[in-house]
């Protein structure tokens, strides 16, 4: 992330704190693959959601709550959401508002499918420390099977395909389909929205290699900046995209 993450509360648990940085290095993972789900017709995933630090002054401190959204979005830079907590101290945010939060205030992001999560490094901090039985009662509560707290996955079917680290199964499976739309629409090469993001700038943020390709053979504008100035090669540095870099120079 371009920003240094948010300060956390004194006297945090390392392991806490920890978590937190391995969420926001890995949070890419959640956007690609939330980029595809939206694409679905029958959704894949069981639940999707991001965990934020909201903060407020109350008289004269900093007072920080983790909490849930749901329902989101991602343009690069911040992310949009519902929020699905009530907070315990923080009166200027509520259980359903609709909020914008910095990246850099990432805490946790988890997605499960079949039952299965990925993410969920804050839970699984938790989940470290409780004996057998309380984990067991804990996932049930959740209703998801969290697997080994050692070993946390990012991306589905990560030991047996580790290039899905790399790129989406589902870039690369549709392909063909994008070269038939971007034929069909070429308007859409060149189209951007109203805070001037191309289809190259989604495709970058949301990592898919052989989409950034199909987009740049078909003449994308490999130098267009959204509203706030940033090409999709700002954005792939800032995300770290590293197989998107070299496409983009």
């Amino acid at each position: 992330m371009e920003n240094t993450p948010i300060f956390f509360a004194d006297g945090e648990n390392p392991k806490m704190i920890e978590a937190y940085q391995k969420a926001q290095e890995t949070f890419k993972y959640f956007w690609r693959e939330l980029s595809w789900e939206y694409r679905r017709i029958v959704p894949g995933l069981d639940v999707a959601c991001v965990k934020l630090a909201f903060t407020q002054e109350i008289d004269g401190e900093t007072v920080v709550e983790h909490m849930w959204i749901n329902d989101i979005n991602f343009d690069g830079d911040t992310i949009y959401g519902i929020l699905v907590n009530q907070p315990n101290e923080l009166t200027n945010v509520s259980n359903g508002d609709e909020v914008e939060i910095p990246a850099n205030q990432i805490s946790d992001w988890l997605f499960a499918a079949q039952g299965k999560t990925y993410g969920a490094f804050t839970i699984h901090a938790m989940r470290s420390e409780m004996s057998d039985n309380e984990r067991e009662e804990h996932d049930e509560a959740w209703g998801l099977d969290f697997g080994d707290f050692n070993d946390i996955l990012v991306v589905s079917d990560q030991k047996e395909k580790p290039e899905n680290l790399i790129e989406h199964p589902m870039s690369k499976n549709m392909k063909e389909s994008l070269i038939d739309f971007i034929k069909n629409n070429p308007e859409e090469i060149t189209g951007t929205d109203e805070l001037g993001y191309t289809f190259l700038h989604r495709e970058t943020i949301a990592g898919n290699s052989t989409s950034v390709e199909v987009l740049l053979e078909s003449g994308a504008d490999v130098n267009a900046k959204t509203e706030n100035g940033k090409t999709a090669l700002d954005y792939a540095k800032q995300l770290n995209w590293e197989h998107l870099i070299p496409l983009l120079k």
